[in-house]
């Protein structure tokens, strides 16, 4: 988009409580749906979950991919620290509430330790600092908490201070100021902090729509793209942890999602990639996960052992969107969007076919899923899980590996630009190979979301999830 955006950036404190309706959500190991209004049955692993108002789908509106955990069949509160959930039991694997330290352990290698077992003492810390430029989190409504939600996590893991901005997606006219909405300031602060922890050294920038309508939020994503290319000449990543179903006519939205609709203002050097949430209702697609532009993020269940609590195995989490969508058909004529010769790096596994998701995927299983603080919007520490966390930490890693990838590389030899998703390119890349993809990935073969998880790229967890930084 080339016109100019009316941005503005403020931080605000107000503090209010989760009062939001329950709805079913996906358990431990298992997709499935329940009456809405009603905490989930329980599960070994997790207990009890729930999906809040603004997780349910809604006519032309995007909804959030979160699930709250509840061990004890209440509805998610606030709690004064971090502190272990499970109760080890007689199965043989258990999952536990994982931190910044256990997953930069798992993830990066960052810090190091025997089994990556979580530690919830404050101060545990976290990655070492790395990353550059900007990554951008878009979400809808106000966090009027998003910036001391932000720093009390950070203070309490023992992670650097971020750099952190907040915009406000106001230029179309639909509004001031972005209204609070207790559901999405949870989803906001989900982002903000978990797209820190992988690369502290990134700025860290929430976008806010003013509401969670279709036009908002693709509004809101050109502000994002714009507002990196603008301040952050380096580049950088924007996330999305929300989707709708797919729509006839998506792909015209396609290129809004891909750097070279923006980047031209420098020639095409600030280099910027796209996260989506594959989404968390098991074996299904939606939209912008579909986008060939985005890297869709999906879902795994980290399970441990029961004695040690080291880490086990991973495993496909039930809930993990996947899928092959229904819109981006395969073409050799350019549309801007759809795969084609532009978008091929899906071409080894099903030729001349529609996209297919997930590409790559982090924990989001909520019986593993992670401690966040959001005082807007749960009154303090709780647990939280969905492929809303696969998109911002997955964002994060990317930075941290620093490849600076997007969606134009200038040939030296023609000089002309090609356009593609040069960051899928890459991961699909390693799938053939002997060593690059054990060694820079973790190939999950367990656990279904409907489509049972096997060797190699499969409907639940995409390539795998990441092994340190080479090859993202």
């Amino acid at each position: 988009m080339r016109s100019p955006f009316r941005i503005v950036a403020v931080v605000s404190v107000i503090s209010l409580a989760l009062a939001a309706q329950a709805q079913e959500a996906t358990g431990g190991h298992a997709a499935g749906k329940a009456s809405p209004d009603q905490l989930s049955t329980p599960t070994q692993q997790s207990g009890y979950t729930y999906v809040p108002e603004s997780g349910k789908e809604k006519a032309g509106h995007v909804h959030t991919t979160y699930i709250l955990r509840s061990p004890d069949g209440n509805k998610p509160a606030g709690l004064k620290t971090p502190t272990a959930l499970s109760t080890i039991g007689p199965l043989a694997t258990t999952e536990e509430a994982e931190t910044p330290q256990s997953l930069g352990c798992l993830y990066v290698s960052s810090p190091s330790s025997a089994g990556c077992i979580p530690n919830y003492a404050s101060g545990s810390g976290g990655p070492s600092a790395a990353g550059y430029g900007a990554i951008v989190l878009v979400d809808a409504y106000d966090n009027p908490n998003a910036s001391t939600d932000l720093s009390t996590f950070d203070t309490y893991w023992g992670l650097p201070a971020a750099n952190f901005t907040k915009v406000y997606a106001n230029g179309n006219g639909s509004c001031t100021t972005p209204p609070p909405d207790a559901g999405w300031a949870l989803e906001s602060s989900l982002d903000i902090e978990w797209a820190h922890v992988f690369a502290p050294n990134a700025a860290i920038v929430l976008v806010e729509a003013c509401s969670a309508s279709w036009t908002d939020m693709l509004y809101a994503e050109q502000v994002a793209f714009n507002y990196i290319v603008s301040n952050y000449p380096a580049g950088g990543q924007v996330s999305n942890s929300w989707q709708g179903g797919e729509f006839a006519g998506q792909i015209a939205d396609d290129s809004l999602f891909a750097d070279f609709n923006y980047n031209w203002t420098t020639g095409y050097t600030t280099h910027i990639l796209a996260f989506a949430s594959s989404g968390d209702s098991g074996f299904g697609v939606g939209y912008p996960s579909t986008n060939p532009w985005v890297i869709s993020a999906g879902g795994t269940s980290i399970l441990r052992n029961s004695s040690t609590l080291k880490f086990s195995s991973e495993s496909c989490w039930g809930g993990s969107g996947g899928g092959t969508s229904s819109q981006e058909a395969y073409t050799t004529a350019w549309s801007g969007g759809n795969m084609g010769p532009w978008a091929d790096y899906q071409y080894p596994i099903f030729g001349q076919s529609s996209r297919a998701t997930p590409d790559l995927s982090f924990d989001a299983d909520p019986a593993s899923g992670v401690w966040i603080y959001s005082q807007y919007g749960a009154g303090g520490w709780t647990v939280v899980g969905g492929t809303s966390l696969s998109s911002p930490a997955l964002a994060s890693i990317v930075n941290r590996a620093g490849n600076k990838l997007g969606s134009v590389f200038i040939n030296p030899v023609t000089g002309g630009a090609w356009f593609s998703n040069h960051e899928n390119n890459l991961l699909y890349s390693e799938i053939p190979t002997g060593k690059a993809y054990k060694a820079n990935f973790y190939d999950v073969k367990t656990g279904s979301n409907g489509s049972s998880a096997v060797a190699n790229w499969d409907y639940c967890t995409g390539v795998g999830s990441p092994r340190a930084l080479l090859g993202k």
